[in-house]
């Protein structure tokens, strides 16, 4: 089997992660998925925890950007900062990835702002919890075909438009919103702006019913006649249609491998249960010998299949802390982890039989919640999409 041995000085990380998991999110979890919509508010000392460890450099399993160039204080990035992150990532998950989502000023969102964010800006927005808004009622996958809109009037941009499936779009303080400043100069035009709750022409529609992450809300939000403070629209409002939109895009290479990380932590815990029901019926796990019965041999695969995402995501986020170009091997994470999560809990239910199915066990919940993974962000045929055009050298227009 391959390994890769995880940094030492990640040890502590990794081991107060997996015990806020153990013991904060697992006894919960089962409580907030029949809750739907009712606020874990036993997050909320745990968060302040999270926010001092990111205060003081030591990273923890929420939102973390990928600074490509040093920020106007040569601030730099922190080595391993982002490897760090993803690792925490997967423990919280093995604990329950609704709850992670459920995480104050650790959204989608605080990542975009930590990525592409001014210093400046980072000091204005520093405590915000921040949501990311992107999809729309005709935008799903193809990101660059937003209507949203942002015109510029005097100091503020005007947003119009709607977006839905927006994870903590009830409960954050703010939404990093992505709009377009000139639908007919294309993809160049797509800026993220930060708009803040409380924004007069700003709505939370409502609050959507959801098969998995139910700990988590997902919410759908209106703008109308929003007015927004030029400050606010995260990096250059300049339109570079030879760069295309590579500046808001650069925030998918930094979550994707976020949300790899959150379905390799919940495909472990799949595994590590259907282990011990295996286990407790008498079925031996034997890695020195051919597997003799058929549900070893499954989960011998699985595993496998777990371990080759683990890797992949792992590899991206070592690619972003030595800002190495990592829009690959983010989709190829995202891809693989996501596809793999769903392969493995929806087959853990099957080799638990009755006992999988029910509320005994966290393993159908697990599988609900897995759906997700393979979806937001991009979804697996996105990332494939994706994947054939940087292998292929071809671009959007080329291969569609």
């Amino acid at each position: 089997m391959i390994n890769l041995e995880v940094p030492k000085k990640a040890g502590t990380l990794i081991n107060q992660a997996y015990q806020a998991a153990a013991e904060v999110f697992r006894p919960i979890s089962r409580k907030y998925d029949r809750a739907e919509h009712t606020y874990p508010a036993e997050l909320d000392m745990f968060a302040a925890l999270l926010d001092g460890l990111n205060s003081s450099g030591e990273g923890g399993a929420g939102a973390a950007g990928v600074r490509r160039s040093a920020p106007d204080s040569a601030r730099g990035n922190r080595n391993g900062a982002n490897l760090n992150v993803v690792l925490g990532t997967i423990e919280m998950c093995w604990g329950d990835v609704g709850l992670l989502l459920s995480m104050p000023r650790q959204g989608l969102g605080n990542a975009a702002i930590s990525s592409v964010a001014t210093d400046e800006q980072l000091s204005r927005f520093s405590g915000l919890w921040a949501a990311m808004a992107i999809t729309e009622p005709d935008c799903g996958s193809d990101s660059a075909a937003i209507t949203t809109t942002a015109v510029l009037d005097g100091d503020d941009y005007v947003l119009n438009g709607e977006k839905i499936f927006v994870t903590s779009g009830q409960r954050a303080d703010a939404v990093v919103v992505w709009a377009t400043l000139d639908r007919s100069k294309g993809r160049a035009a797509i800026k993220s702006f930060v708009v803040e709750k409380g924004t007069p022409g700003f709505e939370v529609v409502r609050v959507e019913h959801k098969l998995g992450i139910r700990a988590s809300d997902t919410a759908v939000l209106r703008f109308e006649n929003c007015r927004v403070p030029r400050e606010n629209l995260l990096g250059t409002p300049d339109i570079d249609t030879a760069k295309g939109f590579a500046g808001v895009m650069q925030t998918f290479d930094n979550t994707r491998p976020l949300v790899a990380a959150m379905a390799v932590g919940v495909a472990r815990a799949a595994l590590e249960e259907t282990r011990r029901i295996l286990s407790s019926a008498g079925v031996t796990i034997d890695y020195d010998r051919p597997p003799q019965h058929p549900a070893a041999a499954t989960w011998l695969e699985l595993e496998a299949d777990f371990e080759s995402a683990y890797l992949l995501t792992l590899e991206s986020a070592w690619m972003a802390d030595n800002r190495k170009p990592n829009s690959l091997q983010a989709s190829m994470a995202k891809a693989k982890a996501g596809r793999t999560v769903v392969d493995v809990t929806l087959k853990c239910v099957e080799l638990a039989g009755v006992y999988g199915y029910t509320e005994e066990s966290l393993l159908e919940k697990w599988a609900r919640d897995a759906k997700i993974l393979d979806i937001f962000e991009g979804t697996q045929q996105i990332q494939q999409l994706i994947v054939a055009r940087r292998v292929l050298g071809k671009t959007s227009a080329q291969l569609k």
